[in-house]
């Protein structure tokens, strides 16, 4: 045998050896998983973008001080409504503070509400007072549109223009004197 022949199995010895030693330091000879194939065919994972939501109408106004409304006079509550008003009272909203019409008795007669906001918002109003699923469609002079219905304490007429809602609620069960004091806020407003 040469001296180069004899050296080769001592070296492959050797080598093998210093192999066992490393691969053994380092956690034996385990090895991690392969990671995962991907296909070039496959679409990367990308969020869908949030949900827009859809426009929430404001909480209904409360009452929270004694009139009177800077909108609407009781004689004009009183004529449209048919019904003698024994005190108003007026929410803290602003601009135009909805409006409460009571009766001798304390109940509740009529109800004024001018929401100003956008006109996503205005929309949300009207459809909150009167639902499209279950309204009457209304529409006033210069481009106001919403709708009207009886509710189980009267009823209901709600137009919006713009970023402008005005909702009225009666105790009557005809919506037209409804009409007739959104009309008569309209104009007094100049909405």
């Amino acid at each position: 045998m040469s001296p180069v022949s004899s050296i080769r199995p001592v070296a492959a010895a050797v080598a093998s050896g210093l192999l066992a030693a490393a691969t053994g330091a380092c956690g034996g000879l385990h090895s991690a998983p392969a990671p995962a194939e991907s296909s070039h065919l496959d679409p990367p994972a990308v969020a869908a973008p949030p949900a827009a939501q859809a426009p929430v109408a404001p909480p209904e106004p409360q009452p929270v001080a004694d009139g009177p409304c800077n909108y609407l006079t009781v004689a004009a509550a009183q004529a449209a409504n048919g019904q003698r008003v024994g005190a108003v009272r007026v929410s803290a909203d602003r601009p135009h503070p909805a409006c409460f019409f009571l009766g001798r008795d304390g109940k509740l007669q009529l109800r004024t509400w001018i929401v100003v906001a956008t006109p996503e918002v205005a929309r949300a109003t009207v459809d909150a007072a009167t639902p499209v699923a279950t309204s009457d469609p209304a529409e006033l002079p210069g481009g106001w549109s919403g709708g009207s219905q009886p509710t189980t304490d009267g009823a209901a007429f709600a137009v919006a223009r713009q970023g402008s809602a005005v909702v009225i609620t009666t105790n009557q069960r005809q919506t037209i004197s409804a009409r007739q004091i959104a009309e008569q806020v309209i104009a007094t407003l100049g909405l």
